[in-house]
């Protein structure tokens, strides 16, 4: 029997949030099953992720990126997917081409796991995260993940504690900050009770 998608997509984000991230995979199918455009399911990308099926992930990200060519953030989760089967470097290479993002947090990011200039833009967002607010977060997020890509555990870890202790992180009721608690869960790098 098919359910209402928008419901169902609600319900796996809420199973994500309570880190029942294989229950929110299922969800997340259920909703593109009964009508939700798959291409469009972003948060279902994000789960498997963390499920560790990358290669599904990579094709999610990528389809999303086909469907809206200006988003920086499911390039970059591309990326991240691919880092974990085909390695840094190659998924560097692969990073696809997205548009202007005007969000200086986004589009520092997404220079840095292009490879523009690493030290450069680690700085930059080592200095957006001194600023506070969302950027703080989102810089510390981005950041973490990237040290993750490249396999460097302490940064990854250190950066990702960051993103969960800023202000942003603990106040705001935007889904990345669910996913960096997930995230620092998943890793076992703090009790799940944050």
């Amino acid at each position: 029997a098919k359910g209402n998608p928008f419901v169902l997509l609600q319900d796996g984000m809420n199973a994500f949030r309570d880190y029942r991230v294989d229950d929110s995979i299922k969800l997340f199918d259920e909703a593109a099953e009964s009508g939700y455009p798959k291409a469009r399911l972003w948060q279902r990308g994000l789960s498997l992720y963390y499920a560790e099926r990358f290669d599904d992930g990579t094709q999610q990200f990528r389809k999303d990126v086909e469907m809206n060519p200006n988003d920086t953030e499911e390039s970059v989760w591309a990326f991240l997917c691919e880092a974990q089967t085909v390695g840094f470097e190659q998924a560097r290479k692969q990073l696809m081409k997205v548009g202007f993002d005007p969000r200086p947090v986004m589009g520092s990011v997404y220079a840095l796991y292009r490879g523009d200039d690493d030290a450069k833009y680690i700085d930059i967002l080592e200095g957006l995260y001194k600023k506070g607010g969302s950027d703080a977060f989102y810089a510390s997020l981005y950041l973490g993940l990237y040290y993750e890509a490249k396999a460097d555990k302490e940064n990854a870890k250190l950066w990702l504690l960051r993103s969960v202790d800023s202000n942003y992180g603990k106040s705001s009721n935007d889904y990345m900050t669910d996913l960096a608690r997930v995230h620092v869960s998943r890793r076992q790098w703090r009790n799940a009770e944050l």
